[in-house]
């Protein structure tokens, strides 16, 4: 007696070749979206710097016709826009790859990078350096930056810790995050209290969130922060996978569930308590882009994470430009403008959700 194992027929095989050829028509779309936004946004602005100039500029020899880029323009190009524009692009990826582990390794669609409640431990950190006028790094806005890092990160690992004694579950890490970002909201708000008006002011503007500050340095620092964790996050892609089967399965196929929700959770904190610091509570992204991929490319983690990655960056430079120029010469903080994008997409997922529980 002989045992026949039947293979895909050729509809069948050519109709999973043809879902994958979609997948990645989707995933090269967004790539392509991504590189047009940071082009657009670096000739978007006050000063008029455009292609043409900017060619003029690094190739005179070419004798164009278009005026080379003063030096103020050169400037407000090379250290206020770029700056920005790159830290947009690395913020983004960086929270939207948070989002998208931190919902894998909870099993919740609606988790966020904020779900511990770093956001609200990083504005306790920022609050406690400006109302206390402390100064240990140089300048006060180094100090800020090291103090809302620390913050951050320390109240993750008072959520990882406490779930790790509890057995480390999803839900744990939920209720420890919602209690503690309680109390950090709640400590923020006395910080704000006993703050006279200046500081109250410098307080509420980092809560914005806001890419105005970003430097080169804070640039390198966040990269590297990216390029340590992002290949450790990607090569877990699979366990993902098995994760969102339920724990005994990905246990039963050999995950360590244990120490996957540990060694995950600790990386996205290092990648969100770093973007937190430089650039203030930038909520929805880390929500947003993830689920906008799903609907894209499917639940498959290993094409998930890129997707995510250049969606959240695209709608961080998308969100910076229209904060720089709705306005101008005013210019909006780039978290108040995500929020306005954020918000209603997050109902609409919410009630897309429900709809399909129903159904």
């Amino acid at each position: 007696m002989s045992l026949h194992v039947e293979t895909p027929g050729p509809a069948l095989g050519e109709e999973i070749r043809s879902y994958r050829r979609l997948k990645a028509l989707f995933a090269a779309a967004v790539a392509a979206a991504t590189l047009a936004a940071f082009v657009v946004s670096c000739f978007a602005g006050v000063a008029e710097v455009t292609p043409a100039r900017l060619l003029a500029t690094a190739f005179p020899s070419l004798a164009l016709q278009a005026q080379p880029l003063s030096g103020t323009e050169l400037t407000v190009l090379l250290h206020l826009r770029l700056p920005r524009i790159v830290m947009a692009l690395l913020a983004g990826i960086g929270l939207a790859v948070s989002g998208l582990v931190m919902q894998a390794i909870t099993g919740n669609t609606m988790a966020s990078p904020f779900t511990t409640g770093l956001s609200n431990a990083a504005a306790m950190g920022a609050a406690v350096v400006i109302v206390f006028g402390l100064n240990f790094m140089g300048t006060t806005q180094l100090t800020t930056v090291f103090g809302a890092f620390v913050l951050a990160f320390l109240c993750a690992a008072l959520v990882y810790g406490i779930s790790s004694a509890k057995g480390l579950g999803s839900t744990t890490i939920v209720l420890v995050g919602i209690a503690l970002n309680y109390f950090f909201s709640a400590l923020n708000a006395g910080m704000q209290y006993i703050a006279n008006e200046q500081q109250l002011t410098a307080i509420v503007n980092w809560t914005f969130g806001s890419l105005s500050q970003s430097t080169w340095p804070q640039i390198l620092f966040t990269a590297a922060v990216l390029g340590v964790s992002l290949p450790i996050l990607f090569s877990r892609a699979w366990h993902y996978n098995l994760l969102t089967t339920g724990d005994e399965s990905a246990v039963a196929l050999g995950v360590n569930v244990g120490r996957l929700r540990c060694v995950s959770g600790l990386l996205i904190t290092l990648i969100a308590a770093t973007v937190v610091s430089f650039t203030g509570v930038i909520g929805f992204v880390g929500l947003v882009a993830p689920h906008i991929a799903r609907l894209l490319v499917g639940g498959d983690h290993r094409v998930l994470f890129p997707v995510s990655a250049l969606l959240g960056g695209c709608l961080l430079i998308l969100a910076d430009l229209v904060g720089r120029t709705v306005a101008s010469p005013v210019v909006i903080p780039v978290g108040i403008v995500v929020s306005f994008i954020g918000v209603p997409v997050f109902v609409y997922l919410i009630l897309r959700d429900r709809k399909e529980r129903v159904l």
